[in-house]
């Protein structure tokens, strides 16, 4: 089973159950974020895009001292995999659950628009149905979604992989150009050290369908599917 967590002000809670109950058909529920715990048989936690607490002080700021929070890192840091979408990303980085920080778009404008993404790592529990240099497709829509880490930080996280999607352009080329908010690094998608604990700015979950955008989302959300399926790819 599958936790979606639920913050007051999210908005992307149900499209994410959506595509992982109904599009996946694994089983997922809708978490609260004042339960202290998380449901006994959770194997996948998801925090969802929106705007946590309206966004106040900062993007996921005060969505990190909600209750379910602490059971989130508990989880986290026994090795279950946790997957943070957008504001869910922020609230991480504000956790310290994953390295550096999201800030204002370097034009200080919302971009709302479908990105290309370079898929860097094929590697479980998140990107293991692509492979490395794949392009997908999937849209954003944010205002505070530039990724920030110190130089020392970000030389780390290349050294260690832990830069799994970036924004390309439709040829797969890295460039300022097809960075949509100044990201260092054109980082779209980041993991921890650990590779359990993964968050990027784009909306997989608006990307499961051929009709309203394709199916390039599950890509990534299959592929953790997979992965609490023990490995074996979930149709």
């Amino acid at each position: 089973m599958i936790a979606v967590v639920q913050f007051p002000g999210s908005n992307d809670d149900r499209d994410l159950r959506f595509a992982l109950k109904t599009v996946l058909g694994v089983r997922s529920e809708l978490v609260w974020h004042r339960q202290g715990e998380l449901p006994a048989e959770t194997a996948g936690v998801c925090l969802p895009g929106g705007f946590s607490y309206g966004d106040y002080l900062r993007c996921g700021a005060m969505a990190r001292y909600s209750p379910v929070m602490a059971a989130v890192r508990r989880f986290a840091e026994a090795g279950g995999p946790v997957l943070g979408v957008c504001n869910g990303f922020q609230v991480l980085c504000e956790s310290g659950l994953l390295p550096g920080a999201l800030v204002r778009n370097h034009h200080l404008h919302f971009v709302c628009d479908f990105v290309h993404l370079r898929v860097e790592k094929s590697a479980a529990p998140f990107t293991s149905r692509a492979r490395p240099g794949q392009l997908l497709r999937i849209p954003i829509k944010h205002g505070e979604g530039a990724y920030f880490a110190e130089p020392d930080l970000l030389a780390r996280l290349e050294q260690r992989g832990q830069i799994l999607l970036r924004y390309a352009d439709a040829e797969g080329r890295v460039s300022d150009a097809a960075n949509p908010n100044g990201s260092v690094g054109n980082a779209a998608g980041v993991a921890n050290e650990r590779g359990n604990v993964f968050g990027l700015m784009p909306h997989p979950e608006h990307a499961v369908e051929e009709a309203i955008g394709g199916r390039d989302g599950l890509v990534l959300l299959g592929s953790l599917v997979d992965a609490l399926a023990g490995g074996r790819r979930v149709p």
